[in-house]
């Protein structure tokens, strides 16, 4: 698993990431109330807005973590957003997509790197 600075999680599965936020992200952001994914099959770039999550302390965006195609959207996190308080790193993935480089991944933190980030 690989990290942003902007607390998002990256599982690699072939030429598949599955990414979603971190526990320290949900835990800062307090009870999610709404979230909302990107459409499936859109090409996004690093840094562009392409999630909007809603808590009960505060709106936040999440950034495409590198370049590349949606392939797949977690529906079941809009249906009940509160599942990514209960399994930020598990069943509440946000989206996988295929990487246009994949080498970039590696280029990510590590466990040991994310957590000397948040302390």
């Amino acid at each position: 698993m690989k990290y942003t600075e902007e607390h998002e999680w990256l599982l690699k599965e072939g030429d598949t990431v599955t990414v979603g936020i971190t526990e320290h992200a949900a835990t800062e952001l307090g009870d999610l109330v709404f979230v909302e994914l990107p459409e499936e099959g859109i090409l996004v770039k690093k840094d562009q807005e392409i999630v909007v999550i809603e808590s009960v302390k505060a709106a936040s965006d999440i950034m495409a973590p590198l370049d590349g195609k949606i392939l797949e959207v977690n529906s079941a996190i809009v249906d009940n957003p509160t599942l990514v308080n209960e399994d930020p790193t598990g069943e509440a993935w946000f989206f996988k997509m295929k990487l246009d480089k994949p080498d970039e991944y590696d280029d990510l933190l590590d466990e040991a790197e994310y957590k000397a980030l948040i302390g």
